[in-house]
């Protein structure tokens, strides 16, 4: 208990350096949304870096890897200079961009001196990338996030997917299980929702190829809803834009090209906690959602109600076990 206590006075002391990234003030303002008002509800303060561009993302690479780097290191050095050690991101996109640009200038210095002459103010290797999941997850912990929850959503059965990226390659994510991750698991499964075994975790949806090889992402994307639904699943939870357009936006799309009939409530895994903290669907950016979810979060319990629920329901479970061993 002690050390619940001051595990949560030091998060409550927190400020981290936030770089929301370009999508994030525009198509999914409604992840950003739910971000800041989870940490608000933590007690922990972002600071958004002053003057911070684009990233660089997923087209940069293909075009030069330099100028890739340098995209990605105009925003690290920005956040070196605020004299912090960490930069955090929803975005697993920026997160990978910030990632790869590091490691390579830190492995080689001709490498990051082609960087950095790109650069009006040159990076020096020092600071740390890390995504929002990460940080909720390791930084904060299930136990203080359990802890702001105030209401239950019986009704509520998600299906926690990756995506492709934000752990993978481990070698430069260096966060969770590239196979099988338990971050987003944990985390749910601590504010009182329903998480469910699934597969298809880390399967790619298409990412970015949603114009240029729309087929492709339609089947991709079909098969991670389909497997979403055979786990008994009748949510989606993801901690990136990229897979919350392919599944969401995307579904209608999905179901007209494919001869399916999905209607499934795709969350940012940050809109479901808040959720539980008893922000209203409209403050967390929900109701900007294509598939409307109201199916599935109309059914509200308070928390210490729903623990009594469930625990009653166990001990009538143990009873029933009980006397078919004595008979």
């Amino acid at each position: 208990m002690k050390n619940s206590k001051k595990r949560e006075k030091e998060v409550a002391e927190k400020e981290y350096v936030y770089y929301p990234g370009c999508s994030l003030e525009g198509t999914a303002i409604d992840y950003e949304m739910s971000v800041r008002l989870v940490f608000k509800a933590l007690g922990i303060n972002l600071k958004e870096p002053n003057d911070w561009s684009c990233c660089g993302s997923t087209p940069a690479h293909t075009v030069d890897h330099v100028f890739a780097a340098a995209l990605a290191a105009r925003n690290l050095a920005i956040v070196e200079k605020m004299g912090a050690a960490t930069v955090i991101t929803p975005c697993p996109a920026c997160l990978s961009a910030f990632k790869k640009a590091h490691l390579k200038m830190a492995e080689d210095e001709s490498f990051k001196k082609e960087v950095n002459d790109l650069l009006d103010e040159p990076y020096q290797c020092s600071v740390t990338a890390k995504s929002v999941l990460q940080v909720i997850y390791e930084d904060i912990g299930p136990e203080v996030v359990a802890k702001k929850v105030t209401t239950a959503f019986p009704d509520l059965k998600v299906a926690p997917y990756y995506g492709c990226i934000i752990n993978r390659p481990p070698e430069v994510m260096q966060f969770d299980d590239p196979e099988n991750p338990i971050a987003m698991d944990k985390l749910l499964d601590a504010v009182g929702v329903e998480v469910c075994d699934f597969a298809f975790k880390v399967e790619c949806c298409g990412a970015a190829f949603g114009v240029t090889k729309k087929k492709m992402v339609n089947k991709l994307s079909s098969k991670v809803l389909t497997m979403a639904l055979d786990v008994g699943a009748n949510a989606i939870s993801v901690p990136c834009q990229l897979c919350h357009q392919n599944l969401d936006l995307r579904q209608d799309q999905i179901n007209s090209t494919m001869g399916t009939s999905f209607s499934i409530p795709v969350f940012y895994f940050t809109q479901i906690i808040g959720l539980t903290y008893g922000y209203s669907p409209e403050e967390l950016g929900i109701d900007k959602h294509n598939v409307s979810p109201e199916k599935v979060i109309s059914t509200r319990v308070p928390i210490e109600e729903y623990r009594k629920q469930k625990e009653e329901k166990a001990k009538k479970a143990r009873k029933t076990k009980a006397k078919k061993k004595e008979a």
